[in-house]
């Protein structure tokens, strides 16, 4: 079958009355929401865990990296699978991996048991992060797919909401095991729909073989530049093992991109780069992700060492960007179906973009009102960005390489906060420490932190700009076509 009889009889399986594509939608809804908690909700359970499970900061450390190591090193292999396949037994094969992995974290008797168990989670939320954008895209007709996208940026942001005070309250009831716990009914449930109304859909790819090399190839530069950039910010990114982990990461990416250009069928077809709209997209989600995901690391610091607000203040303080966000996702998609997702997108640049200038005004004088005012732009900028960026990825590709789309643009995400927390991190220490003797930032001078506070805004504010110049240049080269 050629690419065109494929691509329509994809249309027609997307657009079958049968599908219950609102079923559908609940029941990756129901993954992506577990999965998008559970990236966020155990970073509040470790100082309880080195507490309870007799270790130290830097072996607890581990719990979220080797999650966070699985799922970056595998999206891209496991979103060719979906594409060669299909993607829905690759999604609930995940729930279940998720749900199972999630009992052992939660029973898990050392230290070194979770870390193993985290690691086999995020074998599954790999299948779910990869594969869960592609089939809604598939199952949802072309006039639809901004509002269901829409739908899914709205459940993100929820978990990104939900994570901390969720975990918090868990903790706090029953015990650091019950943020793992929690899971198995979600997981249960969302097996159960995906299994009864997800359609099987079409293997695009029946005659290709799976590329091992390229797999392997991309999957150890992933592991190199993450731990990179992991150590790098615990010693110093002049210390010779990042150095030498990031050498290692940037030789590796060579060697993976002359590897894929000479085989028959590669894990990924580099030639899906060439369409504007996809490559450009992909660098301003990388750019917004890295503004956001780097500068909202120092909101903490500045609220508890500056203002002295206590933890769950800080928490709900933080829940009101994601929140704004995912309330005003599903519109945003309404809208991009109805005018396009250039014009929607540059909108929700410019609110970020005006947000982060504004929250680099903040001082210590503030009441909670001016922090609110100050980070409504923000919510609602990247509520209105992600649904229409995600559609022009997604729809920049036949629908073959849906699911390497949908994997290309899960490893954006991570790869822009990967990048993103250590180089901000490096910037506000920089700003607020600099003539200082101390190299604590915990023990700096409240107006030292407010400056270096207010410089990582004003940095992230740059790299937004960016990305709405970047999106201004590609509606104009798509206006002359």
């Amino acid at each position: 079958m050629n690419d065109r009889s494929e691509e329509s009889q994809l249309v027609v399986d997307a657009q079958e009355p049968a599908v219950d594509k609102w079923r559908v939608m609940l029941g990756i809804s129901l993954g992506v929401l577990m999965y998008t908690i559970d990236t966020s909700i155990v970073n509040i359970a470790i100082p309880t865990l080195v507490k309870d499970l007799h270790t130290d900061f830097a072996t607890v450390q581990w719990v979220g990296l080797s999650y966070v190591l699985v799922v970056t090193s595998l999206v891209l292999g496991a979103a060719r699978l979906g594409d060669m396949l299909g993607k829905k037994p690759l999604y609930l094969g995940g729930l279940i991996v998720f749900t199972v992995s999630s009992l052992l974290c939660g029973l898990a008797p050392s230290i070194e048991v979770l870390i193993g168990a985290r690691a086999l989670q995020g074998l599954g939320a790999v299948m779910i992060s990869a594969l869960g954008a592609a089939i809604i895209v598939e199952v949802f007709p072309a006039s639809e797919r901004g509002k269901a996208l829409g739908v899914i940026g709205a459940v993100v942001s929820a978990g990104i909401a939900l994570g901390p005070s969720i975990g918090g309250i868990l903790i706090g009831l029953s015990g650091w095991r019950s943020i793992f716990l929690v899971n198995i009914p979600i997981g249960i449930l969302a097996s159960f729909v995906v299994n009864k109304y997800v359609p099987v859909g079409q293997r695009t790819d029946r005659e290709q073989s799976f590329d091992i090399w390229g797999s392997i190839a991309i999957s150890a530069v992933l592991v190199c530049f993450s731990l990179g950039m992991t150590e790098g910010q615990r010693y110093g990114f002049a210390s010779s093992l990042p150095l030498g982990l990031l050498l290692a990461s940037a030789i590796g990416l060579v060697g993976f991109i002359f590897l894929e250009s000479r085989v028959a069928q590669p894990m990924l077809d580099l030639s899906l780069f060439r369409a504007q709209t996809f490559s450009l997209s992909l660098l301003t989600g990388w750019l917004v992700f890295m503004a956001l995901g780097g500068s909202s690391f120092t909101i903490p610091f500045f609220l508890q060492l500056v203002m002295h607000y206590p933890i769950e203040h800080i928490g709900l303080l933080m829940a009101i960007t994601p929140i704004i966000g995912g309330l005003v996702s599903p519109l945003a998609g309404n809208l991009s179906d109805r005018f396009g997702t250039r014009s929607i997108m540059l909108i929700g640049l410019i609110l970020m973009t005006i947000g982060c200038v504004a929250v680099s005004t903040l001082n210590a004088q503030i009441r909670d009102l001016d922090y609110i005012l100050r980070v409504i732009p923000l919510g609602l900028g990247w509520g209105i960005f992600q649904s229409p960026n995600n559609g022009a990825i997604l729809g920049a590709v036949p629908p073959q390489r849906l699911g390497i789309a949908a994997g290309l643009l899960s490893l954006t995400r991570t790869l822009g906060q990967t990048t993103g927390l250590p180089l901000f991190a490096a910037i506000f220490a920089t700003i607020a420490l600099a003539g200082k003797t101390a190299s604590d930032l915990t023990l700096a001078a409240p107006e030292a932190i407010v400056s270096g506070f207010q410089g990582t805004f004003q940095i992230a504010a740059l790299l937004l700009a960016i990305a709405a110049g970047l999106t201004v240049l590609l509606w104009w080269l798509e206006s002359r076509k």
